[in-house]
């Protein structure tokens, strides 16, 4: 069943009603008592959406009452954000409001009589909907439950493990295998009666982290090496009593299981005195499997008990979707568990399709196996819910059904992979589920920036409000870091201000199953968008065709992520302007129109605008300076563009701004206004000769330059960059970094870069002097492709947070400083195509491999391909 995300649009919604400034300015407008109203019967309702959203899977009359709800919620949301761009429009009027500006705004419905007028009809409506719906939820019995811990309690028995596992039916886990028992077996860091290690396997859902686990508890040498074994399945139900009672239970197979149904009648102390007894003076093995408890607090509590007593040597081995629930509770690295290869995938899926043997009379079936089994991945219960389809189908139609539909489409049983990813999504917090949804508008193996993510997130209203001293960005990071955590993400790079990642494809199928009530990605084979699609994606721009036929005016997004490479996109702006007037999203990277229409100001709504790599635009019309909301616009790769609009200050929101010009200069006034600015991006304006002329940007953290061969200087300081923690600067050839900002003589406070790249700079050869002032901030340092690059400084040493350092197509850079061991906190380097230094730092033989061995993921390949990687896998 489809996500609703109806909860938190509910928080959304009455965080905004509570927030200081939409307060004050609805007192202003005289509309505060109708939104207080609002909120009150808002606050009623969200009490009970959470027992709502867990009771509805099989209740279609209140998964109708939710749906009519969620409309009622989207409409309020409307009205909110007509109210928002109300006040900024004053804000505009009043700062930078000529008479004539105000003429017309008196004559307009955005006059403060009409306006108060209309939105209070609006805001009645809406409340008298909402009144209306939200009378209906006694009915169905709902309880309230005011905070969203996100725990869905799940008793299903079918989800409880157990210990026992044939060897013949775990395939492609040998290694794994050998490498839990050799943790298992080595002797504990403290070895004594106090000293209990704990080992971690940690893994997507489906990954085999279970069937691991039995593979290991079953093997003969644990048999010998332990005394005591016992298996746990925790799930999520974290009751210290119960879990002793299950590990009592499980030590005592031979003997009557204690009673579980009177668990509250149970002394814990009488618990714990049992349970000494049993692993007194044993050296035991306890499986903890499935654990989903976060709570350190219980985590100790449940340690502690279970220490006392056992022989040295005692081991607990967990299982777990989590990061963060691993990290806390083992004692040694997490085991990483891995996706089967190819190979073993395809064994696995004949195991499951066939009856031993038979697979020999169907090599054709076994060839479109092959391909059914490449959308698994690896994942082990994918390829046996797959496997499972088709055993005992021998028709090629029906293997090829299977190839070609995508895993959501077809039937699934409780123990299959969706189900089995679905769990993860369930433990989602409410505002983790909508920003996780949005995934499904992008390609499956799309490599994911985290500032892409963060316009889409932001234009979209889906982050919390920052903390004291906290900017979006940093919203941004903590999303990312759980959806990492709970393994959601992969392939993750931290840059230390931006990051790359990439999404499972059957993580990638869980978002679509999730979002497909609301987002849509169009294809040559979509008629017409549903009324309900908010989110459009269209695979190519051939793909619009007819696809704007339905009555829907509820879009807000309309995005190409794989460009609209070829599309004229005028009468795609014209559907825009006259249809989706609500319009969030609008991404027209590499389209081709000449002009945009000045009807775009309409789009009061608008967020994010990307007109990026449009070969032929040279002006953009003023008419786009009225998009007052606008937090992200990108004009980057328009090389024919030949100046910015006028009007440039009013966009008092804009986060990012991405340029390509033909201008000389920026208008400094206009953007002297922008004092939201957090990431300026300027590339390929050749004409550009000075950028920022003494103009003070006080929240930009991100400053990226390329391609701007007349550019000779960057004059940089903390003064007019108190916040800058990014800076990359590429194939600006005429750029002198050692005359980047003025010389005084007194000591100035340095600036707080945290990350640094220099790109194709063919006059860098010695990294700047100034770099040093960043010794207590920096945490990653790029050089690429710097051909005259010879020597790295021994100040290097001094850059104590220095985490990664990335060294690419540098072929004069033949040595590494002699003091580099000193950087305690280095942790990742990487060099690529220095032919000289890649020899030099060849693992044990190499002249540098003493300077860098402490470094804990190394990678070197050296021109022609040959690589080498030592160490942890970042």
């Amino acid at each position: 069943m489809a996500e609703l995300f109806i909860f938190s649009i509910a928080e959304s919604l009455i965080t905004k009603l509570a927030s200081h400034a939409f307060q004050e300015a609805s007192r202003v407008v005289g509309l505060y008592d109708h939104l207080r109203d609002l909120k009150k019967t808002l606050s009623l309702v969200k009490a009970v959406l959470l027992d709502a959203e867990q009771k509805q899977e099989h209740n279609h009359e209140l998964q109708e009452w939710l749906r009519q709800l969620k409309s009622v919620f989207y409409d309020a949301q409307d009205v909110f954000d007509e109210f928002e761009c109300q006040t900024l429009r004053k804000q505009l009027l009043k700062a930078h409001g000529t008479i004539e500006d105000k003429v017309s705004h008196f004559f307009s419905s955005s006059n403060p009589l009409v306006f108060r007028s209309k939105m209070a009809q609006q805001i009645k409506d809406v409340s008298k909907r909402l009144d209306k719906v939200a009378a209906d939820r006694h009915k169905f019995g709902l309880r309230i439950i005011d905070v969203d811990t996100r725990v869905v309690h799940r008793r299903d028995t079918s989800r409880m493990t157990h210990s026992r596992v044939s060897d013949s039916d775990v395939i492609g886990r040998e290694h794994d295998k050998e490498k839990i028992i050799e943790l298992l077996m080595q002797q504990n860091p403290n070895d004594d009666d106090k000293s209990l290690s704990v080992i971690p396997i940690v893994g997507i859902g489906g990954l085999g982290k279970t069937t691991l686990a039995k593979f290991v508890f079953n093997d003969k040498r644990i048999d010998k090496c332990f005394t005591l074994k016992m298996w746990v399945c925790v799930s999520d139900d974290f009751d210290i009593n119960q879990l002793i009672i299950k590990i009592i239970n499980s030590a005592n197979v031979a003997d009557a299981p204690l009673p579980q149904q009177s668990l509250n009648m149970v002394d814990l102390e009488l618990l714990q005195n049992q349970l000494r007894n049993i692993i007194a003076g044993q050296k035991f093995l306890l499986v903890l499997d499935d654990v989903w408890n976060d709570d350190r607090v219980k985590w100790v509590e449940l340690r502690n008990l279970i220490k006392v007593g056992g022989a040295a040597g005692s081991k607990i081995l967990v299982t777990t979707r989590i990061d963060f629930i691993a990290s806390m509770m083992g004692t040694v690295t997490s085991y990483k568990l891995r996706s089967l290869s190819p190979e073993n995938s395809l064994s696995l899926f004949v195991k499951w399709a066939f009856k031993e043997g038979k697979e020999e009379k169907h090599p054709h079936l076994v060839n479109i196996g092959k391909e059914i089994v490449s959308k698994c991945k690896g994942v082990p219960l994918a390829v046996r819910t797959l496997g499972s389809l088709l055993f005992s189908k021998f028709e090629t139609n029906e293997w090829e059904y299977v190839r070609d539909k995508e895993i959501w489409n077809l039937p699934q049983n409780k123990d299959d992979i969706l189900p089995a990813l679905k769990l993860s999504y369930d433990f989602l917090p409410s505002y983790l589920r909508q920003c996780f949804a949005l995934f499904s508008l992008y390609p499956k193996d799309y490599e994911f920036l985290s500032d892409e993510v963060a316009k889409l997130w932001g234009a979209l209203g889906l982050l919390a409000s920052p903390r004291k001293n906290e900017t979006p960005e940093n919203v941004v990071k903590q999303y990312l870091d759980e959806l990492l955590s709970r393994s959601f993400l992969q392939d993750f790079i931290d840059g230390g201000t931006f990051y790359e990642f990439k999404i499972h494809d059957l993580v990638h199928d869980l978002a679509v199953f999730v979002a497909k009530e609301e987002c849509l990605v169009v294809n040559s084979h979509i008629q017409n968008i549903p009324e309900n699609i908010r989110h459009l994606s269209f695979a190519e721009y051939s793909c619009l065709g007819n696809s704007f036929t339905s009555k829907s005016v509820a879009v807000r997004t309309i995005m190409f992520p794989n460009g609209a490479e070829g599309g004229s996109v005028e009468s795609l702006l014209n559907t825009c302007v006259s249809k989706f007037k609500l319009l969030r999203v609008l991404d027209l990277s590499d389209s081709t129109c000449k002009t945009l229409p000045r009807s775009i100001g309409k789009l009061k709504h608008l967020r994010y605008f990307s007109i990026q790599n449009n070969p032929n635009i040279k002006r953009l019309p003023n008419s786009i300076c009225k998009l007052q909301n606008l937090q992200f616009l990108s004009v980057l790769g328009c090389k024919e563009l030949e100046a910015l609009p006028k009007g440039f200050r009013k966009l008092i929101c804009l986060r990012h701004l991405e340029i390509t010009t033909k201008q000389p200069v920026l208008p400094y006034t206009e953007i002297t206004n922008l004092i939201s600015l957090a990431r300026l991006c300027i590339e390929s304006s050749h004409n550009m000769e000075s950028i920022f002329g003494g103009v003070k940007f006080p929240a930009l953290k991100t400053l990226y330059v390329a391609d701007c061969h007349s550019l000779k200087s960057l004059p940089l300081d903390v003064t007019n960059f108190p916040e800058l923690e990014t800076l990359f600067v590429e194939n600006c050839v005429n750029l002198d970094l050692e005359l980047w900002k003025d010389h005084h003589e007194e000591p100035n406070p340095k600036l707080k870069l945290k990350c640094v790249g220099f790109w194709a700079l063919p006059q860098l050869g010695a990294l700047p002097q100034w770099l040093q002032e960043t010794a207590n901030s920096l945490r990653t340092l790029i050089i690429k492709y710097c051909d005259n690059l010879e020597m790295l400084p021994e100040w290097l040493s001094t850059l104590t947070n220095l985490k990664s350092l990335l060294i690419l197509d540098c072929p004069k850079l033949i040595s590494l400083p002699d003091n580099i061991h000193h950087l305690t906190a280095f942790e990742h380097l990487h060099i690529y195509g220095c032919a000289e230094l890649c020899k030099k730092c060849q693992p044990h033989v190499g002249e540098f491999w003493s300077r860098i061995s402490h470094i804990k993921d190394v990678f070197i390949e050296e021109p022609g391909g040959r690589r080498r990687r030592i160490g942890m896998i970042c």
